[in-house]
Formats: C-alpha cells, structure tokens, sequence
C-alpha cells in the first residue's frame, strides 16, 4: 500500500526540465537546427506545423514537410540533412539499444500485485491498451494512473505532468482527489499538473495531439492518456463504405501517439472499446473483440483485457506484450478483491477503492 506522510508531501514536487537535461537530454530541440545553418524563420514554420524537436522532425516524411507553407523541397532535404547531423537515427548495436531501454520509466498502478502482471507498471515509450465492456474498470486505472505519474521516480512513479484527452466525458476531477490524499499529496497540486481536453470529433482528437508537442517540449510530462480512442471513429465513420476511410485515419493517429511516447519518453494509456465477433461460433462463452481491428492492434505495445466476470467479478488479463508472460487477475466480490493469477502459481492481491487501485487487505 502506497500511503506517505504529510511532511512527505515537499518531496512530491516535480522536477523542473532543467534538472531532467542534466541527466540526459531526452530529445534535442528544433532550435539547435538554427546552428546548423537553417534560417530563423524555417523553424518557425517547423514549430507552428507541431515540430519542436530535431527528433520530432526526423519522424515526419519529406512529402509532409513539404505540405508545411513556405517550405521548399529543397529546403526540407537541407533541414533534414541538417537533423541527421544532430540526431542519429541509423542502426545501432544491441548494446547500445539496451542502454536506450534504460531510460523506460515504469509507473506504478498503486499496487504492487499488478505492477507484477505488467513487469514493473505502465511503460514510457510504450502503448498500453485497455480494452473491455463499460464498467470493467478502464477509465478507473486510468484516474489512478493521473496520481502516480506525479510521483518521484524512487516511489515508482514518473516525476512527470499528466495530459488527458476525453472523448466520452467520463473524467470526474473530484475522482482525483481521494486518489491523491491516499498517496499523501496535496490534491489541488496534483490538479494543477494534469491537462485535460474534451474532444467531440476524430478531427479535434487529432489536433489536440499535435498542439500537444508544444507543451511536452516545454514541461516535463510522463503520461498521455486517451479515454477512448476508438469511440469518436466509431460515431464519424458510418457503415462498410467508410471503414478504409476510417482505418486510415485511425491508423495516422496511432502513429501519432506512437511518436508522442518515443519523442518525449512518455507513457501512451489508451482505452479500447469491445465490439460483437458475429464469427465467434456458439462455443465461445464471450463473443467480443476489441475494436479497431488489426491496425490498432499492432499499434499497441501492451494490450490488457478487461471483462466482467460472474456477478460482481471482474477479469483483467495480459492478452499480447512483447516481454510480459500471459496473466490475469480475478475479482471476488465478497472481499472486493482481486487475485493475481501468474503461471508461477504466485498470488496476490488488490482491490478498487475510494483511493483508485490498491493493494488490498486482509
């Protein structure tokens, strides 16, 4: 149980991004392009297009700068050769991709039995997935997770600002604050250090991801969430004559988010919804899939599957990570509890309460 102290509370203050550049820089900014012989102006016109860094450049294509007003062909093939200068994006060796991989932060979902299911917490450069019916706990770990990011690194949290984009208007602010007073921190803090934007339309959710690149490159934050991703594609896009459409738009956003958590090392928390598998045969008990198809599930590094079990249960399982052994946990309703069920015959248990997702007593 993660429960601090009062006088605690002075250590719960975020860095400022100073302090993180001397660690490590955790990108290069597009200014230094100016050093390398590109004109003021040019930059400018990168930064209003949603580019602030040399690493944010180096992900776009040349046919997309090429579209930015004022910019020439042969002006975008002298930036990026400028980039290339600043940022190596060539092969490496394994060694070196291991030491990359330490710079992954894992933030804690206030328990250490689901730490445990998902290998340490929720990833930066990653995307985790949660998928499942409505009241199956998604959005819960989601406010959870608005709190522990704010932690420092050594209480497993990310040191890091929060922004939430809502596309179903179910963030509740006064949800934050007993999550906050469980883990010892000022609530009105940790409110200030979370950004929130109600999207109405797949093109507003778009474009809130792209004024986010303004933000991440001035403060430092560690999580991104979208609740939901899919619901607004599911409402603009109508029936089987527009679903190419809308793939391609979805998968553009993905690669969007994608680039947000490699960019600026955060952690991508997106919910899913479940659609009816008209296939699933009357010998599946539970004929639902997530939606999105296969272009959202490639784009998801870890997929975590929520579902309702019998009466007041509920089930969440590792359906597909890269490095994470297949996993689930149970509900009891008679404690309110879940059990953690490993391969390893190891359990343990946590619960959903006031204070969001804890470890759960005896």
């Amino acid at each position: 149980m993660l429960a601090f102290k009062s006088e605690e509370q002075s250590q719960l203050q975020l860095v400022e991004r100073e302090e993180i550049n001397d660690e490590e820089d955790l990108f290069e900014a597009i200014d230094k392009l100016i050093s390398h012989g590109i004109n003021a102006g040019d930059v400018k016109k990168l930064q209003d297009a949603g580019i602030y860094t040399c690493n944010g450049l180096m992900m776009q294509t040349k046919k997309s700068l090429t579209g930015i007003k004022g910019l020439s062909e042969a002006k975008v093939d002298k930036i990026c050769e400028a980039a290339e200068k600043i940022v190596n994006y060539g092969y490496i060796t394994g060694s070196d991709a291991l030491l990359r991989r330490k710079s992954v932060v894992r933030i804690t979902t206030g328990s250490q039995a689901l730490d445990e299911l998902l290998g340490g917490g929720i990833e930066t450069l990653a995307i985790t997935e949660a998928f499942g019916e409505f009241r199956s706990g998604k959005t819960q770990l989601a406010h959870t997770l608005c709190v522990s990011t704010q932690l420092p690194t050594n209480m497993r949290g990310g040191n890091g600002k929060v922004a939430y984009i809502d596309t179903e208007g179910t963030f509740r602010p006064d949800r934050i604050v007993p999550i906050a007073e469980r883990f010892g921190m000022d609530p009105g803090a940790v409110l200030d250090n979370i950004i929130y934007a109600r999207a109405y339309t797949y093109e507003h959710q778009y474009n809130l991801l792209l004024g986010l690149a303004a933000k991440m490159a001035e403060e430092p934050f560690r999580l991104l969430i979208v609740d939901s991703v899919i619901a607004l594609f599911r409402v603009d896009f109508t029936g089987r004559g527009e679903l190419a459409e809308r793939q391609q738009k979805l998968a553009q956003m993905l690669s969007r988010l994608t680039k947000i958590a490699e960019e600026f090392n955060v952690a991508v928390y997106m919910t899913n919804q479940v659609i009816a598998d008209p296939g699933g045969g009357v010998f599946i008990s539970d004929p639902k899939k997530p939606a999105g198809g296969h272009v959202l599930a490639h784009a998801a590094t870890v997929r975590l599957m929520f579902r309702k079990g019998k009466g007041e249960q509920r089930v969440c399982k590792v359906f597909d990570a890269p490095n994470l052994p297949e996993a689930e946990a149970i509900s009891f309703s008679q404690k309110s509890i879940f059990t953690l069920q490993l391969s390893l015959t190891m359990k343990n248990v946590f619960q959903i309460t006031a204070g969001g997702i804890a470890d759960a007593k005896d």
